[in-house]
């Protein structure tokens, strides 16, 4: 039997799999068993009610998707009295993702959702912050380490700082978040990108552009979670592209200890228990006995990937 358990900072997880924020909800118990899952990743929320961006809002790429929500959210008080005790009947550990537009409101947004029944709290630091012209959070490496250290403390609870990955030097950011006092990142968000309906001539997006996700960005983001891996001491959480069992193995050798499903959600539902089974014959089959011992395992000992330039 393969000891599929991982430990995220505090919280021990039966699996190393869990949902991507915002592409998953309690729902989704009607076809497949959320008790199997690592953790349960809520849609990122906002203190206040949010509308949302306009529509369209989503977008079928060659290999992905575009999508550009918008962060809709009903608030705190919908969060506290509905979304908590639809997700309680579950026994995974529950990750509320929140979002904000400045800090001051991350900060209270943090204190209040530090609920008994909240596990641990994935901060979106890559969203929009109106007191810097509307650059990310985690676009910034000081921003980083000022919002992180701030949340951590207005909050006993674990927090997950999510990246972005639109940014030059992932590593950095990865370095003052846990400086600012992450108990683990989430690498990373989604790509920005735009696509144009070359019928009518305009953007398939209401906002023009959006992030991109699924297949076509893992490369990318595994090697950001490589990276990021040898930068901090905490753990990383990979997300970005992920299908299949081998997607998820790629994703813990290069330093990952869990990983987000989002997209392949979309197309298959029960993707995520999918890939958890997948992965106990993956190993079964080549004699791991536990899945934490392949997080970083990459044979990299004899190879420059460190010192390669991109740009030459």
């Amino acid at each position: 039997m393969v000891d599929l358990s991982v430990r995220v900072g505090a919280l021990e997880l039966q699996n190393p799999v869990m949902p991507a924020s915002g592409t998953f909800a309690p729902e989704l118990a009607q076809v497949v068993d959320l008790d199997r899952l690592g953790a349960l990743v809520t849609k990122s929320f906002t203190r206040d009610f949010r509308a949302g961006n306009p529509t369209p809002r989503v977008a079928e790429t060659d290999s992905g998707m575009l999508n550009s929500i918008g962060i809709p959210s009903k608030g705190l008080d919908h969060f506290l009295n509905e979304t908590v005790p639809a997700y309680r009947r579950f026994r995974p550990p529950l990750v509320a993702s929140i979002s904000a537009n400045t800090a001051e409101d991350f900060v209270a947004l943090a204190r209040e959702v530090s609920v008994r029944a909240v596990d641990a709290i994935e901060v979106n630091i890559s969203c929009p912050n109106i007191e810097a012209d509307g650059k990310a959070f985690a676009m910034h490496a000081d921003m980083t380490e000022r919002i992180m250290t701030r949340l951590r403390a207005a909050t006993p609870k674990p927090l997950w700082a999510k990246l972005t990955p639109n940014v030059g030097d992932i590593a950095e950011i990865a370095r003052a978040a846990e400086a600012g006092g992450a108990d683990a990142l989430v690498v990373a968000n989604t790509l920005l990108a735009m696509t144009i309906d070359t019928d009518s001539f305009r953007p398939t997006l209401g906002s023009i552009m959006g992030g991109l996700s699924g297949p076509a960005i893992r490369p990318v983001i595994v090697r950001m979670v490589y990276q990021c891996a040898r930068a901090v001491g905490i753990p990383v959480i990979g997300c970005g592209g992920i299908s299949t069992a081998r997607d998820a193995v790629e994703y813990l050798l290069a330093g990952a200890t869990a990983v987000q499903v989002g997209t392949a959600t979309f197309l298959h539902p029960t993707a995520m228990t999918a890939i958890i089974d997948e992965l106990a014959r993956w190993c079964d089959a080549r004699g791991v006995a536990r899945v934490a011992d392949l997080v970083g395992a990459v044979r990299d000992d004899d190879l420059s990937a460190d010192r390669y330039e991109a740009v030459r």
